[in-house]
Parts: structure tokens; sequence; C-alpha cells
């Protein structure tokens, strides 16, 4: 089975670090062209070297836009007037106790999480369908399905994505455009090790076995009992923004390491 995304323009939302960083590494190594966007151009230009370093001749751009946001959007749609794979992977997360969380911080929560994706699928499908061909994909998350008590609104973020993808993959039925959502569980990125900071400062153990401790404590429904690598979360956004999955659309796709019941879904 070979992915060859060669010819295909490919942009990720929220790629500078993390997830997003890790598939924009694997949908360029598959031979997509790259849109990197994040807020920080600093962060923008790493992300871009880093991705060469590990992709020699990768072909890719940059944009520095806050896509949190309707202005963020409309600069992107300005570079980037059109796309054949989209990845809504911008997202925010704290873990905040729902009574401490005031309506601010789930109308902030709302607006990265959720309205990004509605906005740039809205701008982009249409030209996809015309093409007869096109791949959306939701970044949610097994929080979306299993709401931590410690991330309601983030929870409650994730169950929209959901959502928004299973009724457009609906709305765009027998076009050629599929839509789907992956749900990865605790994964190693810089967030969660950055969460886990103080943790791993205490216990002596490394970042990777620390978030290994929190898996099996946080997450002890967890089958494979340790964080997912990026990469392996990467690779399965890689096959669905492929041809290889065109049967494929309005699921929710799980790459949690078994932390979700299967029926739940």
């Amino acid at each position: 089975m070979k992915i060859d995304l060669t010819g295909k323009l490919a942009i990720v939302s929220g790629s500078t670090a993390g997830i997003g960083l890790g598939i924009s590494k694997a949908l360029a190594e598959c031979g997509a062209t790259v849109v990197v966007i994040g807020r920080d151009s600093a962060k923008v230009e790493q992300a871009l070297a880093s991705i060469r370093d590990s992709v020699p001749g990768a072909q890719l751009r940059g944009l520095t836009a806050d896509l949190g946001t309707a202005e963020g959007a409309e600069q992107l749609f300005a570079a980037e007037p059109r796309a054949d794979i989209l990845v809504n992977n911008l997202g925010i997360f704290d873990d905040v106790d729902f009574f401490d969380a005031p309506d601010s911080e789930w109308t902030r929560f709302y607006e990265v999480n959720v309205i990004s994706g509605v906005r740039l699928s809205r701008h982009y499908t249409p030209e996809m369908v015309k093409n007869g061909w096109g791949r959306v994909i939701f970044l949610s998350s097994e929080s979306g399905v299993a709401i931590p008590a410690d991330m309601i609104n983030y929870g409650v973020t994730k169950s929209a994505n959901l959502a928004v993808s299973h009724g457009l993959a609906k709305r765009l039925a027998g076009t050629g455009v599929t839509v789907n959502a992956i749900l990865p569980g605790p994964t190693f990125t810089d967030g969660l090790e950055q969460m886990l900071k103080d943790a791993t400062a205490e216990s002596g153990r490394s970042a990777r076995e620390e978030a290994d401790v929190f898996v099996r404590k946080a997450r002890p429904s967890s089958i494979i009992q340790r964080v997912a690598d990026v990469e392996e979360v990467a690779n399965l956004v890689a096959y669905i923004a492929s041809p290889l999955s065109s049967a494929t659309t309005g699921a929710a796709l799980r790459v949690d390491g078994g932390v979700v019941d299967s029926m739940a879904i």
C-alpha cells in the first residue's frame, strides 16, 4: 500500500507543534504540498525547518494567522483560496474546573475548537465538490465521547467536532468529498509534557515515562497502557487524506489506544 498525495494541496490548521506538526510532516512525506499555519511567525518558520529536516524536498508554504478569529481565516483564504485536503486540527485545552470557567472561557474554547473548523470547511469544500474530490478531517478527541470531569468545556467542543463532521459528511453525500473525525487519546506532545512538568520534576522520571504513568492513572481503561506517539495519529490522518480511503466518510476513527469503550461510538 502506497499513499501518494503528489499534486494535492493540504491545509493543516494549528500546525506549528504537536499533532498538527506531525500531520504536516506525514502529508509532506506522501508528496502533498502542505500549508503550515500558526499565530507566531517564528514558530511557523521553526515548523517549516523541522519538516524540511525530516522530509528533504518537502513542498511547503507557511502562513502566520490566528485561525481562531474570522480575520485570521480571511487572511488564510486570501493567501490560499483552494485546497484538496483540509485538516481542522486547531485546538486549545486546559484543566479548568466547571465551576471556575466563566462564559468567556466557554466562548473562547468554542470559537477556537469548533468555529474555526466550520469557517474553513465552509470556504474550502465548495471547490472540492466542483472538482469531485476532497478530504476534510476534524481532529476530535476521546474526550469528546468520554467527557473528562476536569475539562468539561474542552470535551464539549470535541463532541461538537464529531457532530459537525458527521453532519457535513451527509451534506456532501455523493460528491466525492469525504468528511471524517479522528479521535486521538493521550498523545505525547509538547502540550502534555508541559502539563506534566511538575509531576515529572517530583518523580524524577523522564517526560515519556511520566506520560505513560499518567495514562495508567488517569485513563486506566487504556488498552495499550501508554501514550500514543504523534506519528501514530499522523499515520491515520495521512491514510484518511488519501485516495485509498474513498469509502470512509462520516466516521469517528479512534486512535486512542483503546481508552474509549468501543460500544460508546
